[in-house]
């Protein structure tokens, strides 16, 4: 069968994806962008990638007519902490308007658990999409989930930052809501059992696991995973906004998802009934054993995807195309170069910066200067990266956004999401075995460069510093 996947390059379509190649379908990926998408070889001859702006219809025409069904994984949350609402109305009425005019006979859409009387801004958006969708000519199948326990969610993520760096934490009310949270292994097989399932159409299910939990609770479930002991207080008086801030400092989330998170978290996701673990033969599993098989993807570095690789994460807008080439005119270089000793040795080397290995040279600055960025509302550098030794093309670095990365070609480029008073490229490239590392800076008016004079003082060791590092 053709499969239409839209948001292929985003955290549930990039572990969906290889289910459903070994199904043995033809899988058509939808993307903003080619140069963000990344697949193992043995996928690719099962695989065909679109890029597709769904609210830009005339872009939409890229999609073949001849899909045998859909999964709608995208929402726009991230674009506007005001109008994402509107803007997922939009991509929904376009994408509806386009598999109209295919011969799909399904679509399948993972929503939100919207069974409470008073929902989220987020949680109604995401309602607001499925009566969209259920305006077309095609069967709809809606997964309404909530929080997804695996490596990588951004909820797993945010657990994971607070009981790893406070043993004592001073709580907001909304810890003790009640949740039903399921494991990302679990919302696979259940969007994967649904395809072309009649048993399926025209409905809509809640998947979670066997717990109800509050928050509260989850987060002590994962402290005794780990062997940690934590306390944890509530209090009425810390207002959303102050949650929010408290979660952007504390956790690597970006504020404009912990203000919808906080607003979430309000409401109670819990599932009506679980009438599909029948029809579908899926026996959810527990938060205790999601949370294991988590950190267990962790330890072994085999993290398939994660929330801080989606634009959600950054300040990076626009497709990686625009920024790949490293501009000269009217920039400020840093350029330096040295002969290397083994070439394989500091490929390795350059493959595994940043995140937990660091940058070599000067960490505490590096670490002042993300800390200085989460101040004035920048990504900071709590980011990490997804996995220790592999980066693509679209994923987060720390405060960088990778634009390119050819291992073969021993060459790396990176693009700064910290705030900054123009745009900063870091690049590194083998040739004839030297290492080129340059520094690129494009200043915006007087106040980009009084930014580059203040910091080239720093240059000289830093980066000279990290090249040394890089090949002995």
């Amino acid at each position: 069968m053709k499969i239409l996947l839209t948001g292929a390059t985003g955290y549930i379509g990039k572990r969906l994806l290889p289910i459903l190649v070994e199904q043995g379908h033809e899988v058509v990926c939808c993307v903003r962008d080619k140069n963000r998408f990344y697949a193992p070889k043995p996928l690719l001859k099962s695989i065909k990638i679109i890029e597709v702006d769904f609210l830009k219809k005339e872009s939409l025409t890229a999609i073949p007519e001849d899909i045998d069904a859909a999964y709608y994984l995208i929402h726009s949350m991230s674009s506007s902490a005001a109008h994402y609402n509107e803007l997922e109305r939009i991509s929904a009425e376009n994408f509806v308007s386009r598999i109209n005019e295919t011969k799909a006979q399904q679509v399948i859409y993972l929503s939100g658990i919207v069974n409470d009387s008073s929902l989220s801004k987020h949680l109604s958006s995401r309602k607001k999409v499925e009566d969209v969708l259920n305006t077309g000519s095609f069967a709809v199948t809606t997964l309404r989930a909530g929080i997804i326990v695996g490596s990588g969610s951004a909820s797993f993520e945010i657990i994971r930052d607070l009981i790893q760096k406070l043993p004592i934490m001073i709580t907001p009310r909304w810890l003790d809501t009640k949740c039903q949270p399921i494991a990302i292994s679990d919302v696979l097989e259940f969007l994967s059992k649904s395809l072309l399932n009649p048993l399926t159409y025209d409905q809509n299910f809640d998947i979670g696991g066997p717990d109800i939990l509050t928050y509260k609770e989850m987060l002590l479930g994962f402290a005794k995973a780990k062997n940690l002991k934590r306390r944890i207080y509530t209090i009425p008086i810390m207002t959303p906004k102050l949650s929010s801030y408290w979660l952007y400092f504390v956790t690597s989330t970006s504020y404009k998802l912990a203000t919808a998170l906080v607003s979430s978290m309000k409401v109670e996701v819990i599932c009506k009934d679980n009438r599909i673990n029948t029809l579908l033969d899926v026996q959810p599993m527990t938060y205790e054993l999601a949370v294991s098989k988590a950190l267990l993807k962790i330890d072994k570095d085999d993290v398939t995807s994660s929330w801080k690789d989606s634009l959600i994460s950054g300040r990076f807008r626009g497709n990686i195309s625009k920024f790949l080439k490293v501009p000269k005119k009217d920039c400020y270089i840093d350029r330096r170069k040295k002969e290397i000793i083994n070439k394989a040795f500091t490929i390795e080397r350059i493959w595994s910066i940043g995140g937990e290995t660091g940058w070599y040279y000067g960490d505490w600055l590096w670490n002042l200067r993300g800390f200085i960025d989460k101040l004035y509302g920048g990504v900071g550098s709590r980011r990490g990266r997804t996995n220790k030794h592999d980066i693509h093309a679209g994923d987060a670095l720390d405060f960088w956004r990778v634009l390119y990365a050819n291992k073969e070609e021993g060459k790396l480029v990176l693009f700064a999401e910290m705030k900054l008073p123009g745009e900063a490229w870091l690049e590194f490239k083998i040739i004839n075995n030297t290492l080129y590392q340059s520094a690129t800076f494009k200043p915006k008016g007087i106040w980009g460069r009084l930014y580059w004079y203040s910091v080239l003082p720093f240059h000289g060791f830093i980066f000279q510093g990290m090249l040394n590092k890089l090949i002995q």
